[in-house]
Parts: C-alpha cells; structure tokens; sequence
C-alpha cells in the first residue's frame, strides 16, 4: 500500500507483470502488528502455516521474497543461521523453499519500503527481479 505498493506496481510493470493476473503478493504476517512495527520472532511463527498453505495453494514457479522477515520466514528450514545473515549476502543467488516435498526457488531481494529510503539499491533489486525471472523456466525445466 502507499508509496511502497506503488514502487512494487511499478516494478512489475517493468517486468511485464502485474498484481492478481501474473503474480500473487502476500505477506509474513497476516495482520500489521501494532505503530507498523517489525515483527516478533513469535508473531511470525503463528502466521506460519498460513503462509504455508498459501504457497501449497498457489504453487509458484518461483518466489521472490522482499525484505528481510519475508527471507527469514521462506528461508529459516533450508538455511537455519538465516536470521544472522544480512539481507545483501542472500541476494543474487537461488536458494530453496521446502514445500511437500517440492522445492521452490527463492530469490531475495529489497522490501520497496526499504528502496524508497535507499533508491541506490534500487539497481540491485532490479538485477535480483531479474534473476527470479530467468529462473522460473529453468527451474521448471530442471527440477524433475
């Protein structure tokens, strides 16, 4: 929503995508927590299943996880020290997302909040938009 729902609306349209037909966009959390703080360790956790299911639902060809609660929460079963690792070093490569048996490629990349305080990363978040595209066929392609 906002300044950052417009940034991402505008990166899709980039990309040649858009929200509800090309992509689905969910959250960590299923509800803001209170003054829009981050969230607890705990609060994301209860939402966990949730978002599983989501992705159980949904089956993506690829996940591009923004920020850095949306990359601990995909992240934290294949790459337990996730949540000591800096959102930078998780860029520019394809790690995995464990779901019934089936892995779906994740690629991280920055939140749009966090871009529009920082507009100089905003080349490495397209470059990490990228690589999510160029491996959603590849991926499918190899995987089985």
């Amino acid at each position: 929503v906002g300044p950052a729902g417009q940034l991402l609306d505008n990166m899709l349209k980039a990309v040649g995508l858009s929200r509800g037909s090309d992509v689905f966009i969910t959250n960590v959390l299923k509800c803001r927590p209170p003054a829009n703080r981050n969230p607890q360790p705990d609060e994301m956790a209860q939402c966990a299943p949730y978002l599983q299911r989501q992705i159980e639902l949904v089956q993506p060809t690829v996940i591009l996880a923004l920020g850095r609660f949306a990359a601990q929460s995909l992240l934290q079963s294949s790459l337990p020290e996730v949540a000591s690792i800096p959102l930078g070093k998780l860029r520019g490569q394809i790690h995995g997302y464990e779901n019934n048996s089936k892995r779906v490629p994740v690629v991280v990349s920055y939140h749009p909040a966090y871009l529009l305080r920082a507009p100089a990363d905003k080349a490495k978040a397209w470059a990490d938009w990228c690589l999510a595209l160029a491996t959603a066929p590849h991926w499918a392609a190899t995987s089985d």
